[in-house]
């Protein structure tokens, strides 16, 4: 089967359960760990729940964004601590590293928290979903994203803070659900029997080999996958992320709600976890799992991909690659 395409015509301590890749999907509503919690806030929301729940306002921008300006109490916790090293960012960091970053975010399991961005664009909004995926896989039970981030909030009238902020530790302890992973074994058996769908969330050219990222090793998309831009759940182009019922009905027509399991990847988990979290957390579908370490690992590993240009066209686009650094 080659790769294509989708037409799209509108614009912890979870036990590991071991969900088979293979399980079926199905569109619900979503389900959440209490009654009134959303996964998705505004700023209006967020400024409700700092009074009445006090979560924590987990800030995953880099430290020195975080210093010029913050949301008044907001813990910062950069990105960068919940990804792999430059040779395979998407991969996640040890259980020992999760366990420290968590408690000394003052988060474990029955802590709310809101994931805070920058709300720079669509791009941007990928590193609070990866953050959620792994809160969720590490078994906390009610996490939220604010919709637009920082820049949502300053929009909407609010402050920012330069106060440091040093929250009460806890003790964590990082037990990674393999519920909403998937892993590259996993998708070979999926290739083989055809049972899962999986959706590259990248933009269009790097699906079709024409861009790479710089630590894959060579350019394509994974065997049967298909391509649904990450960049399709946002009002506008971004940065705000459209609602619950929108979402539902996106992925009905772009044809990811008719029960097939879904898989999302793209370079290293980051695009990958917005489909992620707008299929599973905001359509409702069932059983949704995100590849995180992605075309990289899979490509540095020498598996098979679709898309891959020839060796002439290869040398030719490297070349150019190169040139296009140099000069």
């Amino acid at each position: 089967m080659t790769a294509h395409t989708l037409s799209f015509s509108v614009a912890a301590r979870a036990a590991t359960a071991g969900v088979a890749l293979l399980a079926g999907t199905a569109l619900a509503a979503p389900a959440f760990a209490q009654e009134g919690w959303d996964r998705l806030v505004d700023p209006a929301r967020l400024a409700a729940l700092e009074e009445t729940v006090d979560p924590v306002v987990l800030d995953i921008r880099a430290a020195a964004a975080f210093a010029q300006g913050h949301i008044p109490g907001a813990v910062n916790a950069p990105y960068t601590q919940w990804r792999g090293p430059t040779d395979n960012p998407g991969a996640l960091p040890e259980p020992a590293l999760l366990s420290v970053l968590v408690g000394e975010s003052g988060i474990d399991e029955e802590t709310p928290v809101v994931v805070v961005h920058q709300g720079a664009d669509s791009s941007d909004f990928g590193s609070a979903a990866r953050v959620y995926w792994t809160l969720k896989s590490l078994g906390v039970e009610r996490i939220a994203i604010l919709n637009g981030g920082v820049g949502g909030w300053v929009a909407s009238g609010r402050g920012l803070s330069t106060e440091p902020v040093r929250p009460d530790p806890t003790i964590f302890e990082a037990v990674l659900s393999d519920t909403w992973r998937a892993s590259a074994q996993e998708i070979e058996a999926s290739i083989e029997s055809g049972d899962a769908t999986l959706v590259d969330a990248r933009p269009e050219p790097f699906f079709r080999g024409e861009l790479w990222h710089g630590a894959a090793a060579r350019p394509g998309t994974l065997p049967t996958a298909e391509n649904f831009s990450h960049a399709s759940w946002f009002v506008d182009g971004g940065p705000l992320v459209v609602d619950v019922e929108r979402a539902r009905a996106i992925a009905q027509s772009a044809g990811l709600a008719d029960g097939a399991t879904l898989v999302s990847f793209c370079n290293t988990g980051h695009w990958a976890a917005t489909n992620w979290f707008a299929l599973s957390e905001l359509a409702g579908i069932e059983g949704v799992k995100l590849y995180p370490e992605s075309v990289v690992e899979w490509s540095n590993a020498g598996r098979a991909l679709d898309n891959e240009p020839g060796r002439v066209e290869w040398f030719l686009m490297s070349t150019r690659q190169w040139l296009a650094s140099v000069l």
